[in-house]
């Protein structure tokens, strides 16, 4: 059987050498001029390829139970195996997310470009699909050459980091099947507020609670390190809170987690100079809030509840994943189309999308694995 896989990122590697496995022929196209460039840069260059702590309550979707199944089919240990298989150990930390031992993501995209060359996937790079059709085999349509097979699998990425080629022009591959595209926004990614509120933090980094205030209910809830940037936050916890953070909904930080107010308060009380915060939080955002607070108990309010609003995202440039892309509702149990037999997808094309810490690229692997699977049937 021959298979186009249109998207060389880690969905499309891992489909193509799964397919490549069971005997196809398969031609792997990426625009760009390296495979993997988005992988190589996952985890903050780390590689944290998937979670432990697996399962579709960690996901958005518009079928969080296809999500359930899918993960049911190929899940965390799953992944673990497929990339042992290859070579290399991968280790959880502390938190369940699942990192190669080197804590090196470009080491894992070498990995998979190794097996591709093993198994003797052609791959052409520089290759961007300008058109998919199908007549009984499906065309794909390259710089004025065309590439035919009779599967092909659209993991072309969705829209978010675009400086690695993902800019969500493949959606039109899709919509000339008649499937339709959820519209698509950046999350994983820094949080803009109100630049008043953040002024002189730019750069201090706090260990901090977050609370995702909306209707005066905290909708989500957690602690990670808070980096103020010069339009608003940043840091592992901001972008664990994007996933659920909209523009209007106020942020609430806690500086002192481990601090009771009744502790904080008398520390304050035993020192009634200006530099009462000395030793209690960082020096810069110590200065930021007593000129922000009236008196003591203005500033026992803004450690324990800073306030933010939230304006909205930086956007797709500095997003880690999209949410948005094909529903699943389009697809059947192996993610092939329901408006056009054999072409499948994987990815971040899908509607799909994960919390912060290995869940986006768990989703990669399993979808790719899904897709390969459907296509061999």
């Amino acid at each position: 059987m021959n298979v186009i896989v249109i998207g060389g990122g880690t969905a499309g590697m891992v489909s193509s050498i799964l397919l490549a496995r069971r005997g196809c022929s398969v031609t792997l196209l990426e625009r760009g001029e390296r495979l993997g460039r988005k992988l190589s840069a996952s985890g903050n260059g780390q590689g944290n390829v998937t979670n432990l702590g697996m399962g579709a309550e960690h996901y958005f979707s518009d079928d969080k139970e296809k999500v359930a199944r899918a993960l049911s089919r190929f899940g965390a240990e799953d992944t673990v195996r497929f990339l042992e298989e290859m070579g290399g150990i991968f280790l959880p930390d502390a938190r369940g997310r699942v990192y190669p031992a080197s804590r090196q993501a470009s080491a894992v995209t070498d990995l998979l470009r190794a097996e591709l060359s093993r198994l003797g996937v052609e791959v052409r790079l520089n290759a961007r699909v300008s058109a998919l059709s199908h007549d009984g085999d499906f065309h794909a349509l390259c710089g004025g050459e065309r590439v035919s097979a009779e599967r092909a699998i659209l993991a072309a990425g969705g829209k978010a980091a675009p400086n690695f080629g993902t800019d969500g022009s493949a959606f039109a591959l899709a919509e000339g099947f008649g499937h339709t595209v959820v519209p698509c926004a950046p999350v994983l990614v820094q949080l803009r507020c109100d630049p008043s509120r953040v002024r002189g933090l730019k750069g201090i980094r706090v260990d901090a609670v977050l609370c995702v205030e909306r209707k005066g209910r905290c909708i989500f809830r957690v602690r990670g390190d808070v980096l103020f940037t010069e339009s608003g936050v940043s840091g592992d916890a901001v972008f664990r809170a994007s996933s659920y953070a909209e523009a209007g909904d106020r942020l609430l930080l806690d500086f002192l987690p481990d601090v009771e107010e009744g502790r904080l308060r008398a520390a304050l009380e035993r020192n009634p100079g200006a530099e009462k915060l000395l030793c209690i939080v960082n020096n810069g955002l110590g200065r930021a809030l007593r000129k922000q607070a009236a008196d003591d108990a203005g500033l026992l309010r803004l450690i324990k509840a800073f306030p933010l609003e939230v304006k909205g995202t930086l956007g797709f440039p500095y997003a880690q994943a999209t949410r948005g892309g094909i529903p699943l509702g389009e697809t059947d149990e192996n993610l092939q189309s329901l408006k056009r037999r054999g072409l499948f997808f994987a990815g971040e094309m899908l509607n799909v999308d994960g919390e912060c810490g290995g869940y986006n690229l768990q989703w990669a692997f399993t979808s790719a694995h899904i897709a390969a699977e459907g296509a061999l049937s």
